[in-house]
């Protein structure tokens, strides 16, 4: 159980939060999960939306790659939440089932494609060590330019701060969400 209240009822929230509530909704669709807890700081909410809204809908990093790093990071954190929503986008954008298991499990990338491998190593090294090697970074930028590694990094960071809001105030995946082993 939530151990706030989550604010996905736009007709209970003060002015301020109406707004950024509006504001997250007009990008998402909806408010819920992360945002609803989010809300509790609305000025917050709003700016991580915007931020969370380039780095999902307008970076440069072809959609497996940033999903691959999202689930690295929910896996890293054990995030239910995180895991359920972007395993299956993962899965809908055309990472195989095998390559998500792997990340799924913490299985060496050497299941893995290069491009993949890349990536998921990346994401690996950064959250466990809190450094990426030089070989790391060099793929990484090798892949994707120098934009293009900065945007892989601020993707791990992002994603490693909306699974932080969810553990902390346990939001649990829908049920019948997948779920990490």
């Amino acid at each position: 159980m939530a151990r706030l209240p989550e604010l996905s009822n736009r007709a209970t929230l003060s002015p301020e939060a109406q707004a950024s509530f509006d504001a997250i909704a007009g990008t998402r669709g909806s408010v819920h999960g992360p945002f609803a807890m989010l809300l509790h700081s609305p000025e917050l909410a709003e700016r991580a939306a915007h931020l969370g809204a380039y780095i999902r809908f307008g970076s440069q990093l072809p959609d497996a790659e940033r999903e691959l790093a999202i689930i690295t990071t929910a896996r890293n954190f054990d995030c239910d939440y995180e895991w359920a929503a972007h395993a299956r986008i993962a899965s809908d954008v055309g990472v195989s089932k095998e390559a998500i298991d792997i990340v799924a499990n913490g299985e060496p990338v050497s299941g893995l494609c290069d491009d993949y491998a890349v990536i998921v190593q990346f994401a690996r090294e950064l959250l466990d060590q809190h450094r990426v090697s030089d070989d790391g970074f060099a793929a990484v930028k090798k892949r994707f330019g120098e934009s293009g590694a900065i945007e892989l990094t601020a993707t791990v960071g992002y994603y490693s701060m909306i699974a932080c809001v969810l553990n902390a105030t346990e939001i649990e995946a829908p049920d019948g969400s997948p779920k990490l082993p």
